[in-house]
């Protein structure tokens, strides 16, 4: 019987995956069950002590004796841990130390006990390696570029591990870049990021227990031999299909009007709310992993079910006081009173503005000048409708080709079309996984996979860990500037420097 290694058990996705996992442990796989020794974590899995067929291991992954010791007990590993936004944004550093540093200690457990070619790792991505995807280039793929969103750094360590969990010489990996999760948890926020999330943003969510679906299904159909090999060695993006598809600016509408809100103005304020810089898109290819893994059972009712039971007795208390002559204007008072503390903190739109943060005005709004003429009233503002209209983004090769069949010659053209050469001379056809060398735009030299480049989306690390550079990136690399140019004007170059990189770990 095999044994799954799962990592963040404790955490949102990672306890739906386990509740789903229940009724399997002991019959199809056994479980070890991996996160930090506190309160939360006892008081979630202590009382599975006892059940066959589990194992409950407390402690930290960037300790490599606790990560080796479960990596030696298992033969796939479901690596959901993560130190996910909004926590990252304050500490940028823990995130990459987390994020980077817990899957490089896992795959060199891997390695050093001699499983590369056995072992199975499932890495989870997010949807916001590929950043911000506004209208009207607002469905997207796998391969799309990889843009993390300015001051991003969650997204900056998750593309950083996804880069080496491809490269890393595995037989069986697998990226499954997870979209917004919606449900209880999602309900709770308050902080300072719902306010980074533009009105005309769109995102494809993925239900809390469809998550957790989708990890069972993944260890019940591998157990039971069901799952097909090429499965393996792949990047997919989970999204919950059309049910899930929703706008900001639509979702809130239903959110508010279930609490009596003819209209959105005495309740959102358009102009602390931020038009560009965050991250989302509708799926053309989420249907890939549903094929393998069968996961999909919820709709955007299921968030807005756990919405309505968030909000208690306030949501009749709302709609009373909401029918009443000013009563919306009450209640819409009220409810931004309980955002005034996010919104005037370190991460605060109306933080950056007060304090004329020139980088973070630019990079949420696109200038001062651009925010001014955001109207006062929401009902003012001219919303995007064309949801429907697909912006191809094209990926620079014959994608109609099978994969046996890629050449050299392919991966020279991709690389022109990024602005940069392909420096190899020879390659194997049809093999996406031996690196070749290749050239950026800016001058930097480095090694690549087919698979990295083409159907990841990534492109110069150098380039990556420095800065956040887009504007002239766009100006040398036409595959970048399909997902840039749509969205910017051409004089918008500030380049914003990183932190921190995967070299600081």
């Amino acid at each position: 019987m095999m044994t799954v290694f799962m990592t963040g058990a404790g955490g949102g996705m990672g306890y739906e995956s386990f509740k789903q996992m229940l009724p399997d442990i002991g019959k199809l796989y056994k479980l070890i069950i991996f996160d930090l020794d506190n309160e939360k974590n006892h008081a979630l899995f202590d009382r599975y002590q006892n059940k066959k067929g589990l194992t409950i291991k407390y402690g930290d992954l960037l300790n490599k004796d606790d990560v080796d010791y479960c990596v030696r007990k298992s033969d796939l590993c479901l690596h959901i841990a993560a130190f996910v936004s909004p926590q990252a944004d304050y500490f940028p550093k823990k995130a990459m130390q987390n994020n980077y540093g817990s899957t490089t200690n896992i795959v060199e457990a891997i390695q050093t006990q001699g499983k590369a070619d056995s072992y199975k790792f499932v890495y989870i991505g997010t949807v916001a390696e590929t950043g911000d995807r506004m209208p009207p280039i607002h469905w997207g793929r796998v391969g799309d570029p990889i843009k993390p969103s300015m001051f991003d750094y969650y997204a900056v360590s998750k593309v950083a591990a996804e880069r080496y969990v491809i490269e890393c010489g595995l037989k069986y990996w697998v990226s499954l870049r997870q979209t917004g999760i919606m449900g209880p948890a999602m309900a709770k926020i308050r902080d300072a990021i719902q306010f980074h999330n533009c009105l005309d943003n769109v995102l494809e969510y993925v239900s809390d227990r469809d998550s957790g679906r989708a990890m069972r299904n993944l260890c019940a159909f591998d157990a039971d031999g069901s799952l097909d090999n090429s499965f393996w060695g792949h990047i997919y993006n989970i999204g919950g299909g059309e049910s899930c598809r929703v706008d900001t600016y639509t979702m809130f509408q239903l959110m508010y009007g279930e609490i009596g809100f003819k209209n959105l103005d005495p309740v959102i304020d358009p102009k602390l709310t931020a038009t560009r810089n965050f991250h989302g898109q509708y799926y053309l290819d989420s249907d890939k992993l549903e094929d393998y893994l069968h996961f999909r059972s919820d709709s955007m009712q299921y968030f807005y079910d756990a919405y309505l039971k968030e909000l208690g007795a306030a949501k009749t208390a709302g709609k009373i006081m909401c029918k009443f002559p000013g009563g919306q204007k009450l209640m819409g008072s009220i409810i931004k009173g309980t955002f005034k503390e996010a919104l005037n903190s370190e991460h605060g739109t109306k933080h950056w503005l007060d304090t004329n943060m020139e980088d973070h005005i630019d990079a949420y709004w696109g200038s001062r000048k651009a925010w001014e003429a955001i109207p006062e009233k929401l009902s003012d503002m001219e919303h995007f409708t064309d949801w429907d209209t697909v912006v191809p983004i094209d990926h620079g090769y014959d994608e109609s080709k099978p994969e046996s069949e890629l050449t050299l010659e392919d991966m020279k053209k991709a690389a022109e079309f990024r602005g940069g050469a392909c420096l190899s001379d020879s390659m194997t056809k049809g093999d996406w996984r031996t690196k070749l060398q290749f050239r950026c735009a800016f001058g930097h030299s480095f090694d690549a996979s087919p698979r990295l480049v083409l159907e990841g989306g990534h492109w110069c690390p150098e380039c990556e860990r420095k800065s956040w550079n887009y504007g002239e990136r766009a100006k040398v690399d036409p595959f970048f500037a399909q997902v840039w140019n749509p969205l910017h004007e051409a004089d918008e170059l500030r380049e914003y420097p990183k932190e921190v990189s995967e070299l600081d770990v």
